[in-house]
């Protein structure tokens, strides 16, 4: 799974998707496109945010639910916490270190 994650997490134009759906969850395809077109001034097809979304879906980040002929894309922020709490190191108390 965080072979995936990290994939995903790396393409930048999947981050501002990612940025897109922090911002306004429950988006379609539709809406996702004409944001990053109009916002990002970013031109890419749709075929290619289904790509970036499927990517993205597959590292967990994103999650979809459909409504009659509708698919919602919602931002899933759980795998992110599990990338900050794998290297997260318990405070120890013991003598301070200084940095130069």
């Amino acid at each position: 799974m965080a072979d995936d994650l990290f994939k995903a997490l790396a393409d930048p134009t999947r981050r501002t998707i990612l940025d897109e759906l922090s911002e306004k969850s429950g988006q379609t395809l539709f809406e996702i496109c004409s944001r990053l077109s109009m916002k990002h001034q970013l031109g890419i097809s749709r075929q290619g945010v289904s790509q970036h979304l499927a990517v993205l879906e597959a590292a967990g980040l994103v999650e979809t639910r459909r409504e009659g002929r509708y698919k919602f894309h919602d931002l899933n922020t759980a795998p992110l916490r599990q990338i900050t709490e794998r290297w997260t190191v318990p405070d120890t108390p013991g003598p301070e270190k200084s940095t130069p």
